[in-house]
């Protein structure tokens, strides 16, 4: 006899997929919840292609059923040590705002992911954004995604016709260690993760700018080991 019973597939969710640690974790944790995931990656043409590999290979382990990385060439505009010929900061965490940051990264990357969710009909939208062990940019503060998720209703066709996007950011409040912690739970490989923003020659991570510093710290914190090649 035939079963009858509606099916139920899972939700859809677009996962913005950097291929850093926050990012692994924030999919992991949407794989975790039962959403479908679909990995949106931006090639912004960043100062290393070390981190795309790291999504991909991310994307594959968690058994995302597509995975988009899209170019978005941001070195057009310059203004950042990721996309401009200025130096990554090695002497630790700068005051203020450091020239890691990338113009209105997060607004730009969260408006593809939105166009994307839109497109195939997903109202959820995970971003690995950290408003305690990170390093000051604006664009990871909670009024920030509080403020697109609204927009996300007022720029939207399935917004204006009644659809409530969630913009998910399971990370907002949790310090490093408790990311590394998040990571092990989940039985996710730390190394396949990347956050160096300035690799060495050699393929390793350089273990001094901002990213590194806060990664190593974390772990560390946690009792747990990052198998991440770091320089000498």
């Amino acid at each position: 006899m035939q079963d009858s019973s509606p099916s139920t597939s899972p939700r859809k969710a677009v996962v913005l997929l950097s291929g850093g640690l926050d990012s692994m974790v924030s999919a992991g944790l949407a794989r975790e919840a039962g959403f479908e995931i679909n990995a949106l990656t931006i090639d912004y043409n960043q100062r290393h292609r070390r981190e795309i590999d790291a999504a991909r290979h991310i994307a594959r382990e968690l058994g995302a059923k597509r995975h988009v990385i899209l170019p978005l060439d941001l070195r057009q505009f310059g203004g950042s040590a990721l996309t401009d010929e200025i130096d990554v900061p090695k002497d630790g965490l700068e005051p203020g705002i450091p020239v890691t940051y990338v113009p209105a990264r997060n607004l730009v990357f969260l408006s593809l992911t939105l166009a994307w969710a839109e497109a195939i009909g997903a109202s959820d939208i995970f971003i690995g954004v950290n408003a305690l062990d990170y390093s000051g940019y604006p664009d990871c503060r909670p009024e920030f995604i509080s403020a697109f998720e609204n927009i996300a209703t007022l720029a939207t066709k399935d917004g204006d016709e009644g659809t409530k996007f969630n913009i998910h950011a399971p990370l907002q409040f949790m310090g490093k260690a408790d990311i590394a912690r998040e990571a092990d739970r989940l039985g996710l490989e730390a190394g396949m993760s990347w956050s160096c923003y300035d690799p060495q020659p050699d393929g390793s991570a350089c273990g001094l700018c901002d990213s590194c510093r806060l990664r190593k710290a974390g772990f560390a914190e946690a009792g747990l080991v990052d198998t991440t090649p770091y320089a000498a």
